[in-house]
This record gives structure tokens, sequence and C-alpha cells, in this order.
């Protein structure tokens, strides 16, 4: 059975999401993410703006400006909703983890 689409979100989904927070154009999130994650994440062109289309089909971001080619995107209310249920999963899982193996433990 398939994923239901956006129920959890991949690392660059996530971060190209966190990177709207403010708004960008679509070039700069991969400088963004680069730099947040001190490169340990990385979103390829074609991803990028495939990602980028499907969080406007969906309502999650909006654009804001077209100049020729380069356009600006921003997060919507939904899309901003989508990150902080996401940012609780990992805190569950997190906390799912520390519970089983005990907070702090270097096993």
């Amino acid at each position: 059975m398939p994923r239901e689409k956006f129920k959890t979100l991949t690392e660059q989904m996530f971060y190209i999401l966190l990177c709207l927070k403010d708004e960008c154009y679509g070039i700069d999130i991969f400088d963004k993410i680069t730099q947040m994650t001190d490169g340990k994440v990385t979103v390829g062109s074609g991803t990028m703006y495939t990602l980028l289309e499907q969080f406007l089909d969906a309502e999650m971001i909006r654009e804001v400006k077209v100049e020729g080619r380069r356009r600006s995107y921003i997060l919507t209310n939904k899309g901003k909703e989508m990150l902080e249920a996401e940012t609780q999963r990992l805190r569950t899982q997190v906390a799912n983890f520390d519970a089983f193996f005990g907070k702090g433990d270097a096993r």
C-alpha cells in the first residue's frame, strides 16, 4: 500500500520547508540547506523543483515573486502545521529511543 503523500517528510522535504519560514528563492534553498546541515543533507535540483511544485499544489507554500525564471516562495500556515507535525513525530521517536535504551545510555 503506498504511503499517503506528505504524511511524513523526507529529510529533503523537511529542510526545504524549514528554509521557507522566510521568503526565499529556489536557488538559495540549496545554500541554506548545506549551511544548516553542514553539508550532511543535499537536494538535487530536479528533486527540489519537483518538491516545490508539489508543495505549491498542496498549498504548503506559496509563490511570492516571479522575476523571469527566478521565483521566491514562503511557507503557508498549512506548511507550518506539517513541519510542526513532523517535528513532533521525530521528537516522539527520540523519546521512544531514550525510553527503550535509557536516556544518555552510551551502549
